[in-house]
């Protein structure tokens, strides 16, 4: 196959490829965070560079399948007052490359992450359920959003692993299944597509790159339809504990690589 030797992988590589390109589909429609997972098998069958512009359209074509089948329950408020935080974060993430090494940066996020599962985990057994996620409009829920919205963008940019922030954000806000999965379909959409032109100028996206896309995108929409078919199966308890052990999977993940 021309994509494998030009990427010198092995047919098992492409495989695991395919796999993680599988697990973009599903966690779109059902778990979001279970990418995390994808990212790392990424970043060990590439180059860890070339990893990054490669899963950038994977996750893009995964993010229109979620936001084709849950475009109804986004929640714009929302994404309205995280927008403006998540510049600052990209800001804030460009400026922290300048100096931070690799393991730096992986030492820093996967340490964010885990601390963030921890207070989630504290915040759902001591917090009553709300089912209302105008509850951001407040002055409470405005810092909250800002202070997501900065690591948000902050770990998108230094790592592309923004998606386990934004899900512990939105669990900690109350959002139920199916606003959790719309909001944040048009949040990491709208996100990676303003990426692509930084990517496309640093030479991560390229002809190359694309034509692997090409073949891996075909493993996204079946793990979407698994995903769409699966989350009306699991329960709102266990679907936060999915999320939050996704996120802890890539936060040590970060942390032992």
């Amino acid at each position: 196959m021309n994509i494998i030797s030009s990427w010198h992988i092995t047919g098992w590589e492409f495989a695991a490829l395919a796999f993680a390109a599988l697990l973009v589909g599903f966690s779109k429609t059902a778990v979001s965070g279970a990418n995390t997972v994808s990212l790392a098998i990424f970043a060990a069958v590439l180059p860890a560079r070339a990893s990054t512009g490669v899963l950038l359209p994977v996750l893009i074509a995964g993010d229109v399948l979620a936001v084709l089948t849950y475009r109804r329950h986004a929640h714009w408020p929302t994404l309205w007052r995280l927008f403006p935080a998540v510049a600052a974060g990209v800001v804030v993430g460009t400026l922290f490359l300048v100096w931070a090494d690799d393991a730096v940066v992986r030492t820093s996020i996967g340490a964010i992450l885990l601390l963030m599962a921890g207070v989630t985990v504290w915040r759902r057994r001591t917090a009553e359920w709300t089912d209302d996620p105008d509850a951001v409009v407040t002055r409470a829920g405005r810092v909250k959003a800002r202070s997501y919205g900065v690591l948000g963008g902050f770990t998108t940019m230094v790592a592309n692993a923004g998606g386990p922030v934004m899900s512990l954000y939105l669990l900690s806000a109350g959002f139920r299944k199916l606003g959790f999965l719309g909001t944040s379909a048009f949040f990491f959409l709208i996100v990676n597509v303003s990426k692509v032109p930084f990517s496309a100028g640093l030479g991560l996206i390229d002809g190359r790159s694309l034509l692997l896309d090409a073949a891996l995108v075909l493993f996204v929409v079946p793990g979407a339809l698994l995903g769409k078919w699966a989350v009306h199966r699991i329960d709102q308890r266990l679907f936060e504990q999915l999320v939050i052990a996704a996120t802890v999977v890539g936060g040590l993940q970060l942390l032992l690589r």
